[in-house]
């Protein structure tokens, strides 16, 4: 681990709760690690879970989602989902490849501040002792190179299509079977 890393962290944070925790963590010149990057969503349960696997791959070492206090949510479930749907965050992390310790999922409200200081402190620690997220360019390369690959196989199959919706050939009609066909072509 080298001396001077400072972790990335990505906060999705909800517009109604959280994001205003963190505005008047600042507003109150409260002093925390400046390593978090604070993105408002509307609701904590629109972040979907890609949107973390994203973060990761491009590069950040760290993933929080606060929201607001479950049965507070100003869309009365959002967090109900979000809770929901993260629990099963770690395993997926897991199969990626991502230590979950490097996701966090908080409750903060608007009025707590020094509750969002706290986090943010306790999870750039956390996540600062697991080091830099490693990032495999292999890996990389080869899934971009598979992402590729669909495309071209993706593009194939519409110039295929194309070519037999002009050439006029019943592609899709020669696919079925004679006996389960129902056209009066014979």
């Amino acid at each position: 681990m080298a001396v001077d890393f400072e972790p990335k962290i990505l906060a999705f944070c909800c517009n109604w709760c959280t994001y205003t925790g963190a505005d008047l963590a600042g507003l109150n010149r409260m002093k925390y690690p400046p390593n978090v990057r604070v993105v408002r969503v509307p609701c904590s349960g629109r972040v979907n879970p890609q949107f973390i696997l994203r973060a990761f791959s491009r590069g950040a070492d760290g993933v929080m989602v606060c929201g607001c206090h479950p049965g507070d949510c100003h869309y009365s479930t959002g967090n109900y989902f979000t809770r929901r749907r993260f629990m099963l965050m770690r395993e997926l992390l897991e199969f990626n490849g991502i230590d979950p310790g490097r996701f966090h999922a908080r409750w903060i409200s608007g009025s707590e501040a020094a509750k969002f200081r706290d986090t943010v402190s306790e999870v750039t620690k956390i996540v600062k002792e697991l080091g830099p997220t490693t990032t495999n360019r292999k890996d990389a390369t080869n899934r971009k190179d598979a992402t590729n690959r669909k495309d071209a196989t993706n593009r194939h199959c519409e110039e295929r299509s194309d070519e037999a919706i002009q050439n006029g050939s019943g592609l899709l009609r020669d696919s079925i079977p004679r006996n389960d066909r129902s056209d009066n072509d014979e």
